[in-house]
């Protein structure tokens, strides 16, 4: 391997070369001395004997500055030209740009590599680009919706000989969607500071099973009203070392869409479980599963496969969800079947307090 990058960041004009050069211009040097030698036994007049070396050196000197030419044109000059041209496209925000290799892979020197290097660079500015592009045309689409509903409703008030009944109705609609807006708002911030790494977890010392049911009760009044059976099955104490706050997103955020993708009478079940190398938690509904092409992107921000379910959310829970869950050193796993549920489970490892300190 070593070897492959010494050889990457040899010049393309090797010692080799300047060796030739040398040879060349001995060769020539002595052919100079055979036409002196030559002229002098021949008698050749003195005219002649100046004008053939000179003319002989002059085309020495023309066949040498040709091949040199030809030889920077060929081995540097023509591959930055090319990358000039490529990078002139991609700061016109071509991002279709691609450099083919100046050499097979077993050959390739310092130029092969840095057409790589830009190869690789413009498919990942594509690739942001484009997640850009989609992000703006997203968030522009989550905030049109509500902002659009606040705007009808806000008309219909304006309607004379409304109904107390009515106004409230519309009025109810209002802050429903100021607070769908706001919640947007507050997630997209959330994750912008997570991805950009605005917020490192603050890694502490606390009980996982306190914070689990004290995140479970906080959905009581939803599984009552929806005559959901909830049945929660966990340790009477399990310590982990992680950020508290973090990690209380991660839970509302799975016993929520648990909770909203179950139909009346199903049951949503909560169980934690642990061993010595990590502290597992589980979240299972009996809702109407993620099919196995959606489950590819549920991760996805903005996305949402149960399009029936998209006024109760923006798709940014599960996104904020998978980047705490990167952040703290765990992994999330989705276990689903269509028609017959969904179960989340979150494996976080079992650390000291130092080695998580020092994550």
């Amino acid at each position: 391997m070593k070897g492959r990058e010494a050889r990457r960041m040899e010049s393309r004009f090797p010692i080799s070369l300047f060796v030739i050069y040398f040879g060349i211009l001995l060769l020539m040097s002595g052919l100079h001395i055979g036409l002196i030698t030559l002229g002098n036994k021949a008698n050749w007049i003195q005219a002649a004997q100046i004008l053939i070396p000179v003319v002989y050196w002059a085309l020495v000197a023309g066949g040498l500055t040709v091949f040199t030419r030809r030889q920077i044109i060929k081995t540097y000059d023509q591959p930055m030209k090319e990358l000039a041209k490529a990078a002139s496209k991609v700061a016109h925000g071509d991002f279709s740009v691609y450099i083919p290799p100046l050499h097979t892979l077993n050959r390739q020197d310092y130029l092969d590599k840095m057409f790589l290097d830009f190869n690789q660079m413009v498919a990942e500015l594509g690739s942001i680009e484009t997640m850009r592009t989609d992000f703006i045309a997203n968030v522009s689409h989550e905030i049109k919706t509500p902002l659009a509903t606040i705007q009808n409703y806000a008309q219909l008030l304006q309607m004379p000989g409304l109904t107390k009944e009515k106004q409230d109705i519309y009025v109810d609609a209002i802050l429903s969607s100021t607070r769908r807006l706001s919640a947007l708002v507050a997630n997209i911030l959330k994750l912008n500071k997570l991805e950009s790494q605005q917020i490192m977890p603050q890694f502490e010392a606390y009980d996982l099973c306190r914070q689990l049911s004290d995140c479970a009760l906080g959905f009581e009044a939803v599984w009552e009203e929806k005559q959901i059976d909830f049945e929660a099955d966990l340790e009477d104490r399990a310590v982990i070392y992680a950020d508290e706050s973090l990690m209380e997103l991660v839970w509302n955020n799975l016993l929520s869409n648990a909770f909203k993708f179950t139909g009346a009478g199903g049951k949503v079940t909560l169980r934690q479980t642990s061993d010595t190398e990590q502290v597992a938690v589980s979240v299972s509904d009996t809702g109407c599963g993620i099919p196995p092409e959606s489950q590819r992107h549920i991760f996805d921000k903005f996305y949402q496969g149960d399009t029936s379910h998209a006024t109760e959310g923006n798709g940014l829970g599960l996104a904020l969800v998978q980047r705490v869950l990167q952040l703290s050193g765990a992994e999330i796993i989705v276990d689903s079947a269509v028609g017959q549920g969904t179960t989340f489970t979150v494996k976080i490892p079992v650390l000291e307090k130092e080695n998580q300190r020092n994550t």
